[in-house]
């Protein structure tokens, strides 16, 4: 699928949050979409993603972020938010 197959939820929720962030981040999540047959399977490996990001040693950042340090404390803040996005876009699947 691609991201413009998205709902307008979905984008906003997860896209549009991540480039609030950084646009590496974004791009981590774009490329997750081709993977993936239908927004609930997106939603659902957004969901891992983020667990997966939330564990990555803060040494091992700039392999992540193609280079760059970004800081714990935000990246975290808005991995939370984007949690929260897709808590929200479930209840309604």
């Amino acid at each position: 699928m691609d991201t413009d197959e998205l709902s307008r939820k979905a984008y906003k929720g997860i896209l549009v949050e991540a480039d609030k962030f950084a646009p590496d981040l974004t791009l981590h999540f774009g490329l997750l979409a081709d993977e993936c047959m239908d927004e609930t399977e997106y939603l659902v490996k957004c969901r891992i993603l983020i667990e997966e990001l939330k564990d990555v040693d803060p040494e091992f950042y700039p392999d992540v972020f193609f280079g760059e340090t970004p800081d714990p404390i935000k990246l975290h803040q808005t991995l939370d938010r984007m949690l929260r996005n897709i808590d929200k876009m479930e209840e309604f699947l």
